[in-house]
């Protein structure tokens, strides 16, 4: 069994900067960690591999200090890390991103589980886990809070909804989307810190991957950002006194006026 775990180096901080030419993120001389929902991916991982046996492997992709989210996930337990790195990826969206890494989940080979965090904390688009499914043509299961049954061949788990849960089986190989109420992640040990320092990474550029130059980077993104602005503060409400009846009809007027006004 291979359970592969996708991570990301996201800002410690979530006053970013962005480049004002190219509107991507600004990494250098910001202060990064791993996006909290994968530390939850990499626990399951973990407790999958002392269930059932094999091994874990964590991948990530970004630029040369986006090691150091390996080497974390090796001191919580994982075997091995993978950095898959190379100007050629720069200003990818989350199409282009997938793509990348199921390039790099093809290579590594043998992927029985993929597991991602629900989302990452500085795009927050939930999309890179079911695109990494689409790419691979696996069945996937998203917003994972438990995992009911697992062996060599399937997987139940409990998908997490707005009102309530549903339990999904689903046939392996498959991807997994997780959240935080999955498990409580543990923290390195003394002997998993010093064995992430030693640890000797593998390194990944596009030609690898046998990439297709047009579907990475900027040029291969499909979706493009042409504009940036903070919007501006919300105006005070307004505050309806008196009887409720009177309340109400003043209400009334106020939303046809509202919408008379939206329609010229």
């Amino acid at each position: 069994m291979r359970y592969v775990v996708c991570v990301k180096q996201v800002p410690e901080t979530s006053d970013v900067r962005i480049n004002p030419e190219t509107h991507t993120l600004i990494r250098e001389g910001a202060a990064a960690i791993l996006n909290p929902f994968d530390n939850y991916a990499i626990e399951e991982a973990l407790r999958m591999r002392e269930k059932l046996g094999g091994k874990v492997t964590v991948l990530t992709m970004g630029p040369p200090q986006a090691e150091a989210v390996l080497r974390e996930a090796i001191a919580m337990g994982a075997d091995e890390g993978i950095l898959v790195s190379d100007r050629a990826f720069a200003g990818s969206d989350t199409w282009a991103t997938s793509y990348t890494l199921a390039m790099a989940i093809r290579k590594i080979g043998d992927a029985s589980v993929i597991l991602c965090g629900k989302q990452a904390s500085d795009g927050d688009t939930a999309q890179v886990g079911p695109g990494i499914a689409a790419h691979l043509e696996l069945p996937q299961v998203t917003y994972v809070r438990k995992i009911e049954a697992m062996d060599e061949h399937r997987l139940v788990a409990e998908r997490l909804l707005e009102n309530g849960y549903e339990a999904i089986e689903t046939p392996l190989p498959c991807v997994l989307t997780v959240v935080k109420e999955l498990n409580e992640p543990r923290l390195p040990s003394l002997k998993g810190k010093l064995a992430a320092k030693k640890a000797v990474l593998t390194h990944w550029k596009a030609e690898d991957l046998a990439c297709d130059p047009r579907l990475i980077g900027l040029d291969g993104s499909p979706t493009k950002v042409v504009k940036i602005f903070t919007p501006p503060p919300r105006a005070g409400g307004q505050v309806l006194t008196g009887e409720p009846d009177a309340v109400v009809t003043q209400l009334v007027e106020k939303l046809k006026d509202a919408v008379l006004a939206a329609g010229r």
